[in-house]
């Protein structure tokens, strides 16, 4: 016998099942089931009836359940060794959308260090969940190389910038980003440029130091050793104050957005002015850049782009598709107020 606290206790409210949908349908379970699983047979008159059905009893397919049934989970992994800053963070929201358009799901795992054992274990941890593909987020060449060792069972694509394995790579041309910048810094008239990079060991700032200094080079430009910073603003801060101690230069190409945020507040604070003084280019575009003050002139990378293409590229693949494009997708200059022409 119940007591009075547990009459009390309001009906738990059961989630709706295939038969329900059969029922509000006027089908048979079976053909709901063919319908969740794509089956050409179902008529389109069939098939927008038990659409109908889902839509009006919130039905939610379990993807567990499906799994089982069609040896299929939908599911894409993805594996990241970095999802705090810009690129990757924005790269695997733009994943996640283009996959979840083409009915599949992302599981994400994120590895402690590019070490190989945290690899192989983020590895083993996504091919245990039946992934039917992977992509790999991860920007430092030590990932790259211990990914080689393993055998990656499902399609698989990386993303990174040097394009050196061409049949799984996809990648903003960072070389060439890094060049526009350089170039647009040349063309008004600066001669001597500074370049504040990225963290030695990820592929992104290797490729964006050999786009600046083959720039200069091709000009005939004398070329400075390149400061390794570490993408955040507090390093292009003080990486600015000790620079502009000599100010034996006009310009400088930043890494990314937040080191030249960073350079901006120390060119305020040694009395100069951006880009009177000092011309400053970052690089990616975050959506901050264009309120930066001046607004920065920078270096786009299409991340939507990214998301779109690793996910056309892995299906196409799944469906056995020959010939699949892993041309890189092409960086923008976004020309701001933070650079000027050199008297």
């Amino acid at each position: 016998m119940s007591s009075p606290e547990q009459a009390s206790e309001p009906e738990r409210v059961r989630a709706p099942n295939i038969r329900d949908v059969a029922r509000v349908a006027g089908v048979s379970y079976q053909t709901v089931s063919r319908a969740l699983n794509d089956s050409p047979s179902i008529r389109p008159e069939t098939l927008a009836r038990v659409q109908a059905a889902i839509e009006e009893l919130g039905y939610r397919p379990n993807q567990a359940a499906r799994a089982l049934v069609t040896s299929r989970s939908r599911t894409i992994g993805v594996l990241a060794a970095q999802t705090v800053h810009y690129g990757p963070a924005t790269s695997i929201q733009a994943i996640e959308t283009a996959a979840r358009e083409a009915g599949y799901r992302l599981s994400i795992t994120n590895i402690s260090s590019s070490e190989y054992a945290s690899i192989k274990a983020g590895l083993d941890h996504l091919m245990a969940q039946s992934i039917e593909a992977l992509i790999v987020i991860a920007p430092q060449v030590r990932v790259f190389e211990a990914l080689n060792d393993l055998q990656v069972a499902v399609p698989f694509v990386t993303l990174e910038s040097t394009g050196l394995n061409t049949a799984h790579s996809l990648w903003v041309d960072q070389i060439q980003g890094a060049r526009l910048a350089t170039r647009h810094l040349i063309d008004l008239g600066h001669t001597e440029i500074m370049h504040i990079s990225g963290p030695q060991d990820w592929i992104e700032a290797e490729a964006r130091m050999q786009g600046f200094l083959r720039e200069l080079g091709d000009a005939d430009l004398r070329t400075r050793a390149p400061i390794l910073g570490d993408w955040t603003a507090h390093f292009g801060y003080y990486a600015g104050l000790e620079l502009l101690r000599y100010r034996d230069f006009t310009a400088v190409f930043c890494g990314n957005d937040q080191m030249a945020l960073g350079f901006m507040h120390a060119c305020r604070e040694s009395g100069l002015s951006v880009p009177g003084d000092m011309s400053i280019v970052g690089f990616d575009d975050i959506p901050e850049a264009a309120h930066f003050a001046p607004p920065l002139t920078t270096v786009r990378q299409n991340f939507a782009e990214i998301g779109r293409r690793a996910i056309e590229l892995l299906l196409g693949e799944l469906r056995g598709d020959t010939e699949l494009s892993h041309a890189p997708v092409q960086p923008e200059l976004i020309v701001r107020q933070s650079t000027a022409r050199h008297a």
